[in-house]
């Protein structure tokens, strides 16, 4: 088992290129996508197309389904509504195609593995898993050794033994025998962890660890003022918030 875990692209190419050719660099074949492809950044159709051609997994994430008029975008924010809306207009109909078949959660590696975009509870609702009772709490919703998502854009590690207590580490733990872990892999195109730099994470039989890569925030950032994309998008993207 050897897999490069990535999420939340939100249409960023430059992120998702610099991602991935980090990954080939690490001679990593196999690669899992958790969603939200599209939403807040430039280019969806090109990374929809690269997501396709590159990941042999892809799941689903809320912007996705935003996208596709599976949910209703009155309850996201001023900023990701607008982009929202403007991808829909750009968006090819041939890509929707592509999200359409896109499930939002799965198993792997005889069910040792969870996938998921935001939460095992309750995965269709979306829900944001950001503190250790919201771990314990999604503890209770899979039965798998590890779960992998995404989300919140804020990557972590939690694993909890056999006592019920939870560790957190911040960038690679090693993977017990009898320990089971919830993993964010953070966000390859708006990280929001106060570290501009895109994130992923490769997992292993034995070690789980993320990896922080540079790009070219402000060539993405040009785009998105061409299109007209909510300045709050823009900006952030250079704190990484």
């Amino acid at each position: 088992m050897r897999y490069a875990v990535i999420s939340d692209v939100h249409g960023n190419l430059e992120a998702l290129k610099a991602v991935l050719k980090d990954i080939k660099k690490k001679k990593i074949a196999d690669i899992v996508f958790l969603g939200d492809a599209v939403g807040y950044g430039p280019d969806p159709d090109e990374c929809i197309n690269i997501l396709n051609a590159e990941c042999q997994i892809l799941l689903a994430g809320n912007h996705d389904h935003a996208v596709l008029g599976l949910i209703d975008i009155d309850f996201f924010n001023p900023y990701a509504k607008a982009a929202i809306l403007w991808t829909k207009e750009k968006i090819s109909k041939e890509h929707l195609e592509i999200m359409r078949t896109f499930p939002i959660y799965k198993e792997i590696e005889n069910k040792k593995i969870f996938l998921v975009h935001s939460t095992p509870k309750e995965p269709e609702s979306w829900h944001y898993l950001l503190t250790l009772w919201d771990a314990e709490v999604n503890f209770h919703y899979f039965d798998n050794k590890i779960c992998l998502l995404g989300h919140s854009h804020q990557p972590f590690i939690i694993e909890r033994i056999l006592s019920g207590e939870m560790r957190t580490y911040k960038s690679k733990v090693g993977i017990g025998e009898t320990e089971r872990y919830i993993i964010n892999v953070g966000s390859v195109g708006q990280p929001r962890d106060g570290d501009p730099r895109a994130c992923y994470a490769i997992i292993d039989d034995i070690s789980v660890e993320l990896f922080r890569v540079e790009y070219n925030i402000k060539k993405t950032q040009d785009k998105m003022r061409i299109y007209g994309l909510p300045f709050p998008l823009i900006e952030r993207l250079t704190r990484g918030v």
